[in-house]
This record gives C-alpha cells, sequence and structure tokens, in this order.
C-alpha cells in the first residue's frame, strides 16, 4: 500500500554488460606473421541517482520501475576497443534515502543535498582482447574474455521532506488551513478527517530577513507511532525539521479535549523517535475566532506545560495571532544549527553503497547439493567472462584455479571424481583431475 504514495517507491535498476573483446588477428597481404590484434570490449554504462533540486516527489516512479543502462560495445579487430555504455542517471528528491539489499545485508544512502549522486549499479568491465594473452610460448593466443555482467539491484525509495518547519497535531485541527494562509501552498481543506493524505510544503516569508519552509503533516491519530492509520508513513516527514509547530483545536469542535490532545500528540512523536521530544516546539491555540475556543484559554494556558513565549493563541481562518506566531518561529530557527543544503559540487565524487572491505583473491568452498559451491569476488568475476567455447579460455581457468589453491582446497574438502562444482551460475566437472 504504502509504495502507492507519492513519497515512496520500489524501482529496480540494471547497469550495463561489458562488451566482449576480440579475438582476432592481424593479416595483410606482406606480412608473413601477422599476430593478436583483438581490441578490448566497453564499460558497461554505471547506473547513477541524483539529487534534483527541481523535484519533490516520486510520482515519477510510480509507472516507471525498471531503469537499465546502455551495455557496452565489443572489441573489434586492429587492436579497436568497444563504445563505453552511456551511464544511466535517475533525478530524485533531495531527501530521498535510498535502500538495498546485498548478499543479505541492507544498505542505505541518504541523498539530502542536491547534486549529490549515488553509483547505485556499476557497470561491468570489459571483456580483454586476445592481444593481452600473447606470451612468448603462446604468440597465438584464441582467447577472449566476454563482458562482465552488470549488476541488478532492487532499490527502496523513501521520501523524507527537506523542511525547516513541521506543522503537527490531530485530524482537523487547522495544519492545512494555517499552511494556506502563510505560504503560497494551496492543500485541500474540508471538515473530515484525513483530508490531507500527503504532506504539502509551503514556503514562508517573515519580515525582509527569514524564510523558511514548512510541512504540512497529514493529522496524527492514537497509535500513528506504531504504524495505526498512516502513522509511519507520515511522521517520517518531521524528522528532518527543525522546529514543531503543535496546532491544537482549542475548541475541541470534534468533541476532544485540547488538553488530552496536546500530551497524546507528544506521546506519538515520543514513541516513535525520543529525539522528537527534544525538538523545539511552538504550541498554536487555533481556532480563537469561535466562542468555545476563547472560553478553553484560561485553562489552557494555566495547564499546558509550555512557557509563555512559545505559546500562541490564533484563528488561522481570520489571520488572528499569525504573524506573531511566525515571527517567534523565525527566532527559534535562527537559534537553531543550519543545516547543510548547498549543492554539492558537482565535481564531488559521487557516494557508494558503504559495503565492507573485501579481499578479491579470498574464497570460500562450502558443500551445495551433490557438489560444491566455490565463493569469492575474483574467482566468480573470472568464470562470468570466460568464453567456454573457447578451449583456450578454459584452459587458462583451469590454471587459474590450479594457481590460485582453489582446486587442492576442493580436493582437501573431499572432491572426487564425477562431481560437480559451482561457481557463479557456471557448473563444472571434475573429471581426470581437471575441470571440464
Amino acid at each position: 500500500m504504502a509504495e502507492d504514495y507519492f513519497d515512496r517507491a520500489t524501482i529496480v535498476v540494471r547497469s550495463g554488460a561489458g562488451g566482449n573483446g576480440a579475438a582476432t588477428f592481424r593479416r595483410e597481404k606482406y606480412v608473413p606473421r601477422g599476430g593478436p590484434n583483438g581490441g578490448d570490449g566497453g564499460r558497461g554504462g554505471h547506473v547513477y541517482l541524483v539529487a534534483d533540486p527541481n523535484l519533490n516527489t516520486l510520482l515519477g516512479f510510480r509507472y516507471e520501475r525498471t531503469f537499465v543502462a546502455e551495455p557496452g560495445g565489443n572489441g573489434q579487430k586492429n587492436n579497436m576497443h568497444g563504445r563505453q555504455g552511456r551511464d544511466l542517471v535517475i533525478p530524485v528528491p533531495p531527501g530521498t534515502l535510498v535502500r538495498t539489499t546485498i548478499d543479505g545485508v541492507v544498505y542505505e544512502v541518504d541523498l539530502a543535498r542536491p547534486g549529490q549522486r549515488l553509483l547505485a549499479a556499476r557497470g561491468g568491465k570489459g571483456g580483454l582482447g586476445n592481444v593481452h594473452f600473447a606470451t612468448a610460448t603462446r604468440q597465438v593466443p584464441r582467447i577472449a574474455e566476454l563482458g562482465e555482467p552488470g549488476q541488478e539491484l532492487e532499490l527502496q525509495l523513501e521520501l523524507k521532506l527537506i523542511a525547516d518547519v513541521g506543522l503537527v497535531g490531530f485530524p482537523n485541527a487547522g495544519k492545512s488551513t494555517l499552511l494556506s494562509v502563510i505560504s503560497a501552498a494551496r492543500p485541500r481543506i474540508a471538515s473530515y478527517p484525513f483530508t490531507t493524505l500527503q504532506p504539502n510544503l509551503g514556503v514562508v516569508e517573515v519580515g525582509t530577513h527569514d524564510r523558511f519552509v514548512v510541512a504540512d503533516i497529514p493529522g496524527l491519530i492514537e497509535g500513528a507511532h506504531a504504524g495505526v492509520g498512516l502513522g509511519h508513513d507520515f511522521l517520517r516527514h518531521i524528522e528532518r525539521t527543525r522546529v514543531l509547530i503543535h496546532i491544537i483545536d482549542a475548541a475541541g469542535v470534534d468533541f476532544r479535549d485540547p488538553l488530552a490532545d496536546y500530551h497524546q500528540i507528544n506521546d506519538e512523536l515520543r514513541r516513535y523517535q525520543p529525539a522528537l521530544a527534544t525538538r523545539p516546539q511552538i504550541v498554536a491555540l487555533n481556532k480563537m475566532d469561535l466562542p468555545a475556543a476563547r472560553a478553553n484559554l484560561p485553562r489552557l494556558r494555566a495547564e499546558l506545560p509550555v512557557a509563555p513565549e512559545n505559546l500562541f493563541p490564533i484563528a488561522a481562518a481570520t489571520h488572528e495571532g499569525v504573524e506573531a506566531l511566525l515571527r517567534r518561529v523565525a527566532a527559534v530557527l535562527r537559534e537553531q544549527p543550519a543545516p547543510e543544503r548547498e549543492p554539492v559540487d558537482p565535481d564531488t565524487p559521487p557516494l557508494s553503497w558503504p559495503l565492507p572491505p573485501v579481499d578479491e583473491d579470498a574464497f570460500s568452498i562450502v558443500p551445495e547439493g551433490d557438489g560444491w559451491r566455490v565463493r569469492g569476488v575474483k574467482i566468480e568475476r573470472l568464470v562470468r567472462m570466460t568464453n567456454f567455447a573457447q578451449p583456450d579460455a578454459v584452459d587458462r581457468l583451469q590454471r587459474v584455479l590450479d594457481a590460485s589453491g582453489i582446486s587442492q582446497a576442493l580436493l582437501d574438502a573431499g572432491l572426487e571424481e564425477g562431481d560437480t562444482v559451482y561457481i557463479a551460475d557456471h557448473e563444472l566437472q571434475w573429471d581426470s583431475q581437471r575441470f571440464a
């Protein structure tokens, strides 16, 4: 259900596969000894996610959810390298949290600043042409690598609005009305619960120097911290705010007690994220244009645990008290540390998944079914890039398995004649002291 909202999406990204290397030879009429001249394949295109300040929604991913970068070109004769695949750039709104699961571990990267880039999927390496395999004893190498396959990852995108101020309160407390009064935002307004089904942003100017962004968070209900109603979908949008305006229906038009509402909302915030309990909070006692609100005002002033300078009777519908409220909000914001929101330098290296360091030469062997599974970064890459239609390439793989100690480690683990060894997505058969 959550994926249907504008602030969450799940997409699949696939980087481009590397191009194949070429196994060609120089053939010219008056050159008696033409050597290998096969060029390398080109790298496949990377997939980047970039925080684009012109976006503020994930709606673009509602229908398009699969993104594929261009593969690299194949190597050609005469040492001609294949063309590098074009990188694919996917724009997302600043404030997008990107998650993926790699080898059972969840990783996340926060694209909070405009211009930040994430290298989400790395393009496959181009295969080497046969010019790389010529030696003094092997002068006619009929071998070239396949391109490395691209990466495919499922990404969960979660937008956490980047706003300075968050409006919180029960449904119908007047949050949307206040936002429409203090900014150019025009949220839909009516007198029934959950009119606001998604957060709205508005830019507020106070005087000539203060300017800040306000987010109208849809009304919370009891149990919101545990996901009741649409709790988790909306509470996360106040995590980045520096100040909260807690709007209370002082008239109790829905037969609610304003004092109980205050404590209930703060309890939901505290249960969702304890740090929110320490966030500066200014309380707006709304609907002072109604007699019931004015009647409740003395009791609320006396019993609310709020400093007098942070308590404001207002009537959003008539603008009463709103200017004083905004001046106080601007003053409190000036006291808070400003977040780093300046665009990043275009030359800044892209972010990448915070994967732990890996020894590419390391390998492991575990029983699998009726055979054995070999895992390791370098050996799996080599197998994926080996062209098993070329006998020389198969011989090269055998030499690597022997030189790296994998063959002996398999024998020590109990490898026997006829056993199957699984490496990457290939099956090898152990036959007469070698793989076939």
